[in-house]
């Protein structure tokens, strides 16, 4: 991949997007910053000649067309796509309403493919690219609270992992970036979202997990700035990660769930082999 590239950014207008294109910009890259308001998008980032920053809603394929062709038209290629514009409805399940549920799958996974479809036609004509997708560890482990974050994050990793060998041969990558806790705007009230309580059976779990995620918001251990500036140097690598643990905690996740994997996987290994067909 040449030295100095053209990124586009996704969610840029604050947290974790801003510090990615800052971090861009820092390493010599031309950016294309986009979000939902161009305007706070350019506040948030600051100016520089090698800095476009355009509207995008990741829900819609037009806008995401539409910013794809600015791109080309103003740098003439597209080098790295991140995937990161997204929020988060948090709630247990019963009490997420199917719009919600639909709402979260519609930004964090049908978002990326949005942009992903429009920009896999001028990287195949490059025979490069590299789409890089901001998943979670919410997309390696389930939990409590997180049904409709994680069911769109483990979409995204499935998603992710069986493009990759479709768009290899072109020359293009793939690589999925999964963060621990980071000390983003995520749990903010712009951009998180509680279920309304409505089923007593959950109610005081739910005052327990608002009070203490609420109390988490801007107090998280990692640093964006640290994250954004590791993301720039590894979309510069001749062969970047397929994914990326970002954080202590995410290492640990990543352990734990290989480990419960291979245990799962033992517990009835003898039941799981047994079922070949007699006559195979």
């Amino acid at each position: 991949m040449a030295d100095k590239q053209v990124w586009l950014v996704t969610g840029a207008g604050r947290g974790l997007g801003t510090e990615i294109a800052k971090a861009a910009l820092a390493a010599g890259h031309r950016v294309v910053a986009t979000g939902r308001d161009a305007g706070k998008v350019a506040a948030a980032i600051g100016r520089s000649e090698n800095l476009l920053s355009i509207q995008l809603d990741v829900t819609s394929l037009d806008d995401a067309r539409t910013a794809v062709a600015a791109t080309l038209a103003e740098f003439g290629r597209l080098d790295v796509l991140v995937n990161n514009a997204g929020n988060f409805h948090a709630g247990f399940f019963e009490e997420l309403s199917p719009e919600q549920v639909r709402q979260q799958i519609e930004t964090l996974l049908f978002g990326p493919m949005n942009v992903t479809r429009a920009a896999l036609p001028a990287m195949r004509r490059q025979r490069s690219g590299l789409v890089l997708t901001i998943s979670s560890t919410a997309g390696i482990t389930g939990q409590a609270f997180c049904t409709a974050y994680a069911a769109a994050k483990f979409g995204v990793e499935g998603w992710m992992e069986s493009l990759d060998p479709e768009v290899r041969q072109f020359g293009i990558r793939t690589m999925l970036v999964e963060p621990g806790f980071f000390r983003t705007e995520l749990l903010s009230p712009d951009s998180t979202t509680f279920a309304k309580p409505s089923i007593p059976d959950y109610a005081e779990q739910t005052r327990e997990t608002v009070t203490a995620w609420s109390g988490m918001n801007g107090k998280q251990g990692g640093d964006p700035a640290k994250l954004a500036k590791a993301i720039v140097e590894l979309a510069g690598l001749d062969a970047p990660p397929a994914r990326f643990a970002a954080g202590v905690d995410a290492l640990e996740t990543f352990v734990a769930k290989a480990d419960a994997l291979r245990a799962q996987a033992a517990a009835f290994r003898e039941l799981s082999s047994s079922l070949a067909h007699e006559n195979a």
